[in-house]
């Protein structure tokens, strides 16, 4: 409960500072830019699959076990679609041309949001890549997963199909 909280106080939050910032700049004439595209763009996401299940995965293109995930994470994300599952991906590489090389290596059939400076991951306290939030309908955290294992490949899927079923 205290996860689902805190989420909807940091959104809650982002949207207020975003308009208080905002109006505040323009009156003193003063370009601001209070939240970083990647924690608007995040917001926008969460919201658009609001009562989805959300696999919300940290990556970066040096990080060999990403690249063992991505095929699995386009797999799940065709397989489960339609039952209400969406992947949303967080690139932390500091330079775009490094996580576009990667991307064109092995592409993804869903969001990349680009989070250079780490925000989003001291946000949700990431401590290795790769790393994944599972978001249940609720909007709460149910899981998280450091590291990326082909032995866990079916409790990682065994715990997004427990949520699925669930209204």
């Amino acid at each position: 409960m205290r996860l689902y909280i805190t989420q909807i106080l940091f959104m809650v939050l982002t949207i207020f500072t975003l308009l208080v910032t905002s109006n505040s700049a323009k009156s003193q004439g003063v370009d601001s830019k209070p939240l970083s595209t990647s924690q608007i763009e995040l917001e926008q996401y969460i919201v658009k699959n609001k009562g989805k299940v959300i696999y919300l995965d940290f990556w970066a293109s040096w990080c060999g076990p990403c690249r063992k995930s991505f095929p699995w994470m386009n797999s799940i994300q065709a397989g489960y679609k339609q039952q209400g599952f969406t992947i949303i991906s967080i690139n932390l590489d500091a330079n775009k041309a490094l996580a576009d090389k990667f991307l064109i290596e092995t592409p993804a059939t869903f969001p990349v949001i680009y989070d250079a400076k780490g925000i989003l991951a001291k946000h949700y306290k990431i401590k290795g890549m790769p790393s994944s939030i599972l978001i249940g309908r609720d909007g709460m955290i149910k899981s998280r997963h450091a590291g990326f294992f082909n032995n866990k490949v079916a409790k990682y899927q065994q715990e997004i199909e427990l949520l699925l079923a669930q209204p």
